[in-house]
């Protein structure tokens, strides 16, 4: 029989759900203009109030350290909204003349968002302004032990949405958090999208509702230190990612693994920065604090500091101790420690060389973090590709702290709280969540064939013989700019005609002057590398059949899915044009 709590909590759920619901019918007639101006505002307010939310979570949750969590908080508001600016996400997205197609965005509707209790604060503010920016309302679920933050910081963000010109109700929270009103918001019929984001079995519910989800797997987060690596830098990143919010982030490093022949050296450097290397008594005894019976994490060390793990387990630190390093000899469950930990107890593994280095983190990686996060640093760039491609990682950072280095601070990663896993981890996507995963595209498609000429066998080319004669400048003239147009060029050129002339005249003049002792002519100058408006998964696999680049910038709109498609290879080239 349900309590009244959670009684309270579903009506609570199905009210707010409905107002959610209504005041979207009224934003999705917002244009783009008016939708980023609502993001701009409701960024500033978390920003003003940043520190404070931090402090807040801390006080509740007891997880981890306001300075850090202040730090997320920027991520979410100042960093995230900055990548964000001009990106489009309703309306028109981008037309394509020459197939007669116009892509629109459209947005999905209600976003049930549900929160983590080591991060309450940012993903409340990262989920509000992602979900604002695709044109959608959302309905936040905080987890029980962080509700008083995360719904301070939903009155923040509503408040300033709606001062904006938001419709009342946009942005809502539940007061009443309980799994059964959670359960309800999931499976509510006007719930169109769920974000989720916590342990697995939220996650695992999230995608068993029946409704869309987008949820994360756990991270095991492997740092492999190489011998061509500047080790003091490696080591005191890796300390960094490991200190940093006490270890509460999933991308978090779980493990630093390196050659035997560095050792020593690295031993030393973790001492120079105050990480305390545990004995084998006192490995033992965080292995049983850390690590449950049912191979979870001990809710009650997660984003504890060293001092207080230490003493939970027996034994006592300096007080000024970054990271707890303990060596282990092994992945797997005979070695609990080779799980993810979330807290600031690293372990360490050398190994003979390299290869074992790359097989152990990968290793680690099946064992608890499959799909999610990968690290490297060193500067041998053969190194780092081989390492990238053998890992199960949707992300492998380089030479950055790793929290920092996925979650877009220090990577040009898209900035997100939400980091996919792939379809190994049973995730639906592995990508940083953004706008672009909230929105549908739709398509407007004009005739351009007659049934029965699509499956007409193309004609077969004339040969050089057949073309020997004269050749007409209209002609080639009009074949010329079909081209540029199809390429946009004649939407980002001034003149696509005079580029088109210059072309065109050098071909001819080389095609008459065929005399075998006449100097060949100057090869025309290449077309400006001008960067495309918009780049989806249809465009890269054209230009991968076609075995040419697609030439982008910094205002470029690139679908999730086309990038991920475009990596392996290297289709996408950065310009200036």
């Amino acid at each position: 029989m349900l309590e009244d709590q959670d009684l309270l909590s579903i009506q609570e759920v199905r009210t707010k759900v409905e107002k959610a619901y209504q005041a979207w019918q009224k934003y999705l007639t917002y244009s783009q203009e008016q939708i980023d101006a609502i993001v701009e505002r409701v960024a500033a307010a978390a920003r003003a109030q940043s520190e404070q939310l931090a402090q807040l979570a801390v006080e509740e949750t007891t997880y981890g350290n306001a300075r850090d969590k202040h730090m997320k908080n920027l991520l979410a508001c100042d960093v995230l909204p900055r990548r964000m600016r001009g990106m489009k996400t309703v309306g028109i997205l981008r037309e394509l003349p020459e197939e007669k197609i116009v892509e629109v965005g459209v947005p999905v509707g209600v976003l049930a968002a549900i929160l983590p209790t080591t991060n309450p604060t940012s993903t409340a503010i990262y989920k509000t302004l992602i979900s604002l920016k695709s044109g959608n309302a959302i309905v936040i679920s905080p987890h029980p032990r962080a509700h008083r933050c995360s719904c301070a910081t939903a009155a923040v963000l509503a408040e300033a949405a709606e001062a904006a010109g938001a419709p009342e109700g946009l942005v809502q929270c539940v007061d009443v958090a309980t799994l059964e009103g959670t359960q309800a918001l999931m499976r509510h019929e006007r719930t169109a999208y769920i974000l989720a984001t916590g342990g697995a079995g939220i996650v695992k519910a999230a995608y068993s509702s029946g409704t869309p989800a987008l949820g994360v797997g756990p991270g095991n987060v492997p740092a492999l230190i190489d011998a061509s690596a500047d080790l003091e830098d490696a080591v005191t990143k890796v300390l960094a990612g490991k200190s940093f919010d006490y270890g509460t982030v999933c991308s978090s490093e779980q493990a630093i693994v390196a050659e035997e022949s560095l050792r020593d050296r690295i031993l030393s450097i973790l001492k120079s920065h105050h990480a305390y290397l545990a004995s084998d008594a006192q490995k033992e005894a965080l292995a049983k604090l850390l690590i449950l019976p049912n191979w979870t994490v001990n809710p009650q060390c997660v984003g504890q500091a060293p001092a207080k793990i230490a003493r939970m387990a027996g034994f006592e630190v300096p007080t000024d101790t970054s990271v707890i390093c303990v060596e282990i000899g092994g992945v797997g469950k005979q070695h609990p420690l080779s799980a993810e930990k979330l807290c600031p107890v690293l372990s360490l593994h050398f190994v003979q060389d390299f290869q074992a280095g790359v097989e152990t983190c990968y290793a680690l990686l099946k064992f608890g973090g499959l799909g999610h996060t990968a690290v490297i640093h060193a500067r041998d760039d053969t190194r780092i590709r081989q390492y990238g491609l053998r890992m199960p990682a949707m992300r492998v950072l380089v030479n950055t702290p790793a929290p920092h280095g996925s979650t877009g601070i220090t990577t040009n990663v898209f900035p997100a709280m939400t980091l996919g896993c792939g379809a190994a981890a049973g995730n639906a996507t592995s990508d940083n969540i953004g706008p672009l995963n909230l929105i549908n595209v739709k398509r407007l498609a004009y005739e351009v064939r007659k049934p029965e000429e699509a499956f007409q066998t193309e004609a077969v080319r004339p040969t050089s013989a057949a073309t020997s004669g004269p050749i007409d400048r209209g002609t080639v003239m009009a074949a010329v700019e079909r081209y540029l147009a199809a390429r946009g060029v004649s939407h980002l050129t001034a003149a696509p005609s005079s580029l088109a002339a210059d072309v065109v005249d050098r071909f001819l003049s080389r095609r008459t002057n065929n005399s075998p002792a006449a100097e060949p002519a100057a090869p025309a100058p290449a077309a400006p590398a001008l960067a495309a408006d918009f780049v989806c998964e249809a465009d890269v696999r054209e230009a991968i059949r076609e075995n040419r680049k697609i030439f982008i910038g910094s205002r470029t709109i690139l679908t999730p899915s086309a990038r991920d498609l475009a990596e392996p290879s290297d289709i996408l080239v950065f310009t200036q044009g």
